[in-house]
């Protein structure tokens, strides 16, 4: 009775190797006989085979069998006591199975280390399977189990243990394939488990330490993964874990320091993974992608090019769900930094996800950048599609000679340029988001973020999208930072206000003419700086005239990289904090308004399509006192006896606030011309009453504060196509620090301001060259040829002083003196100023022109045609062409007249090159 049962559960097992899913009533029977099986039974069986070679074949057929069984159960999930039933028997099986292998498989000359290797996986499986996590089950459940079976996951732990320990040198013949079985084993969250396993890992790095001097192959081989995002432990497994590796580490103090280094490097991971794995789940994709983007960074640093590029693809795939066209080039643009232009093939960590055929870096990385440049003008990004173009372009021409694929790059090229220039981009805004409370998982909590809104996204809509993420937070009506009350708090706080990007200097725009079409790009892309200004009250209060208790208080964020980039959102790591007294607050206002109004006149006089509703309201806004009140407040406020007397300190910045009111005039008289010229018969009599009062205003600005003209704003370009965004300031100069504006449409609000260098006043009263008050600052004009002129009478200057030292700030878009602002401190003129740097029509608050079209007035060696109101009235009955040369010398004579008293200031001569026409 005894062989025929041996021998029917032979047969059986090898049938059931073959039908074991599917097939429960097989592995109800084999599970049956085992059981019945003693000790004597299993002995007498292994007994049977004649050779070695059959019994490795059996017991290793064996273990396949039994570990696919326990990852595919044959019995319903809710049939408990099958399941136990069978592991109980298993778990018999393998300790008897488990000792023959100990009697003949264990010496050196009859070591089987793939036998030895299916032991250690099966142990593995059957201790992390579903149907043995104790934890997950109601109380009265996990004690039932518990009384009746036992924690069998101890059990085949232990033996675990035993069986590591009796391989003595054959250890290293598991190193590095078993360190993530392993590693999973050390998730589970049993205490005794973790105490019985957690010594075979560190077990493993000493060994592999012993025989190389180092553990490199169990560090890269610790793909927790894999593991850890469908391990059943949770977030406290991690530190009990780093502790009892670290106490083995105690014991050799060789190998403490690259231990405890390692136990930092998987307690980092692991955390960032069990974040990734908390949020697999989760309907919000942001939370999603900023697990996904601290893996990134995670093997990234630590050289895993393999899941570095998985996880890359992961997040483009985000992107793509979300529309989210440009982080999604950002996020590919990565790997191709990886690839080289070169013939050699990709390895394999290297390769595009889903790739079946092996391709070269160079056809990889062209093919990346296609799919990129495409995410790009679908993002409407296309000074970074151009950057790529013209990298490809270089490689069809220089290197493959593949002249067709050349002319298609140049043709998309020139698309793209054509975009920039023709087609409106919606500025963003930006927000700043503060997740307070210890109720946010650990990668949002207390920290704050900048994000990038999408087009034309206001503040509330995008603020009710991010509540829906988190129903049970609670929304902060502060914009200040909470203290440690609100941070400690067990619930969720979430704080968003609308923020300022501040443009940071480009070199390669300095003293060049740039149209705002290109420097509105860099005005909310690639920033890293961000504003945000709140008024503050301090001293007496004025009811009657608040400005002169308006202080304004600014918080700079500095985030950990540009945006935009592969998120729509970074975390800030640096604050700081300022405050703008009300004089200065009041220069911004008057910047700011001075600046919009040169805008529009710009803006409509390149576009007549526009609508004349905005330029009546910002006109009408100024000049008509009933509405706004004009800057009579500020003259109440600061040009008083009383506050030069107590702030004698303030003098320049009086003069500079004066000196704005002064050029708003003329700045107002062209813009109500055009005005004049397009208003419909229905609002005559509005502009009439805007008129009036315009001229009431020009009267008694002029009688204070002197006169200062304006250029003629016609637009002398011949022959160049009509862009549909033109520059808003024709032939100005604007500081690098001042492009931080607003220059979407005429009727958006701007939200900063320009340092505008205006010229100095003409008053009724011939008057003696103004001095330069040491706080301004001046840039040194540049000689163009008067052919580049022509070409370019719709261009602005970027001047050489970075946006950091600007300190012209800008103003609320609701409130003028609410707004975020950019105040400079302004350098001292040094004491060799140049005659070009000190001349009389480039003063501090007018925007300096360009000579073509420059109003001149009194200055030395110049003749009487150049002293003319208009250099254009001098010329009466000559031809078009006439015009032009005649204009050309005048204008060479100009500069050579500077040049000339430049010259004998600084005692140098004139060069023979500048003595031709411009």
């Amino acid at each position: 009775t005894l062989c025929q049962t041996c021998m029917f559960s032979k047969h059986l097992w090898c049938a059931s190797v073959v039908v074991l899913a599917g097939r429960s009533h097989f592995v109800a029977c084999m599970t049956a006989i085992l059981n019945q099986m003693g000790d004597q039974h299993y002995s007498f069986y292994i007994e049977t085979f004649q050779t070695n070679s059959e019994l490795v074949d059996f017991l290793m057929e064996t273990f396949i069998m039994f570990k696919d069984l326990i990852g595919k159960n044959v019995y319903p999930v809710d049939w408990m006591a099958m399941s136990m039933v069978q592991n109980r028997v298993f778990l018999r099986a393998i300790n008897k199975f488990a000792e023959t292998m100990n009697q003949k498989f264990l010496e050196h000359t009859n070591f089987e280390c793939q036998l030895w290797n299916n032991y250690f996986h099966l142990a593995v499986a059957f201790i992390t399977q579903d149907s043995l996590q104790l934890e997950q089950f109601s109380h009265a459940k996990y004690n039932k189990i518990l009384n009746k079976y036992g924690d069998m996951r101890r059990l085949i732990g232990f033996s675990i243990r035993d069986m590591w320990y009796k391989l003595g040198q054959n250890k290293i013949c598991f190193i590095p394939g078993m360190v993530g079985p392993i590693l999973e084993m050390t998730l589970i969250p049993e205490a005794e488990l973790r105490k019985a396993t957690i010594p075979i890992f560190f077990d493993m790095m000493l060994c592999e330490y012993q025989r190389s001097g180092d553990f490199k192959k169990v560090k890269n081989e610790a793909r927790i993964s894999r593991h850890t995002v469908s391990a059943p432990g949770h977030e406290l497994t991690a530190l009990p874990s780093a502790h009892s590796l670290m106490e083995c580490a105690g014991e050799h103090p060789t190998i403490a320091k690259s231990v405890e280094n390692f136990v930092n490097l998987v307690k980092g991971l692991l955390e960032k993974l069990l974040d990734y794995r908390g949020v697999m789940t989760d309907e919000s994709k942001d939370n999603r992608m900023s697990c996904t983007v601290n893996l990134l960074n995670f093997y990234k640093d630590n050289n895993r090019e393999e899941m570095y590029i998985r996880y890359l693809y992961k997040l483009r795939d985000l992107h793509l769900d979300c529309d989210n066209y440009t982080e999604a080039a950002y996020t590919l643009l990565l790997h191709t930094w990886l690839l080289k232009w070169s013939d050699e093939q990709c390895a394999s960590q290297v390769m595009q996800t889903g790739q079946q055929h092996p391709q070269t870096h160079r056809q990889l990385k062209e093919t990346l950048y296609e799919t990129i440049i495409g995410y790009f003008d679908k993002g409407k990004m296309w000074e970074e599609a151009i950057s790529l173009c013209k990298e490809l372009a270089e490689q069809y021409e220089m290197e493959v000679f593949d002249y067709e694929l050349l002319s298609q790059n140049l043709i998309q090229q020139a698309k793209f340029y054509e975009n920039i220039m023709k087609i409106l981009r919606p500025k963003p805004d930006y927000f700043a988001v503060g997740y307070y409370g210890q109720g946010f998982p650990s990668f949002l909590r207390n920290k704050v973020f900048i994000y990038r809104g999408k087009e034309y996204e206001r503040r509330e809509d995008f603020q009710m999208q991010l509540m829906s993420q988190f129903p049970n937070a609670e929304k902060m009506n502060t914009t200040s930072a909470p203290g440690d009350a609100v941070k400690n708090a067990p619930g969720q706080y979430i704080q968003c206000f609308t923020v300022q990007p501040v443009l940071d200097e480009h070199p390669r725009l300095k003293n060049k003419p740039v149209p705002d079409q290109i420097i509105n790009f860099y005005k909310s892309n690639h920033v890293q700086r961000f504003h945000y200004s709140r008024p503050v009250r301090r001293g007496t209060v004025d009811p009657e005239n608040e400005f002169a208790s308006m202080w304004i208080e600014r918080t700079s964020f500095m985030t950990a990289y540009k945006l935009p980039g592969i998120l729509r959102w970074f975390e800030v790591v640096h604050m700081s904090q300022t405050t703008i007294s009300p004089l200065e607050n009041a220069i911004e206002t008057m910047s700011t308004a001075n600046e919009k109004i040169l805008m529009m006149i710009n803006q409509y006089q390149s576009d007549e399509s526009l609508p004349i509703n905005p330029l009546s309201m910002l006109l009408n806004g100024i000049v008509d006192p009933a509405v706004m009140g004009g800057f009579a407040k500020y003259e109440k406020a600061f040009f008083t006896e009383e506050y030069i007397r107590d702030h004698p300190e303030d003098q320049d910045k009086l003069n500079r606030l004066k000196d704005l009111i002064a050029w708003q005039i003329p700045f107002l008289g062209a813009g109500i011309k055009i005005h004049e010229k397009r208003v419909s018969d229905n609002l005559r009599p509005f502009h009439d009453r805007m008129e009036e009062c315009f001229k009431n205003l020009k009267v008694k600005v002029e009688k204070e504060y002197g006169v200062r003209e304006m250029p003629d704003f016609d637009d002398r370009r011949v022959g160049r196509p009509r862009s549909m965004l033109r520059s808003y300031r024709q032939m100005s100069i604007i500081s690098l620090a001042s492009m931080n504006s607003d220059c979407s449409t005429p009727s958006k609000t701007t939200s900063e301001s320009f340092d505008l260098e205006l010229a100095p006043p003409r008053t009724a009263r011939v008057e003696l060259e103004e001095p330069i008050s040491p706080g301004s600052t001046l840039p040194e004009v540049k000689l163009r040829r008067s052919k580049k002129r022509t070409k370019r009478s719709s261009v602005v200057f970027a001047d050489e002083k970075s946006a950091a030292e600007s300190d012209l700030k800008r103003l609320s878009r609701k409130h003028e003196f609410m707004s975020d602002t950019n105040l400079s401190e302004h350098a001292a003129i040094p004491p060799k100023a140049s005659i070009l740097s000190q001349m009389s029509f480039a003063s501090q608050s007018m925007p300096t022109i360009p000579a073509l079209t420059l109003s001149v007035a009194g200055m030395p060696g110049l003749d009487e045609a150049n002293t003319s109101p208009r250099l254009s009235q001098t010329f009466f009955h000559l031809s078009d062409g006439d015009k032009k040369t005649l204009k050309r010398k005048k204008v060479n004579q100009f500069f050579k007249t500077m040049l000339a008293s430049k010259s004998a200031e600084e005692g140098k001569q004139i060069p023979d090159s500048l003595s031709t026409d411009l």
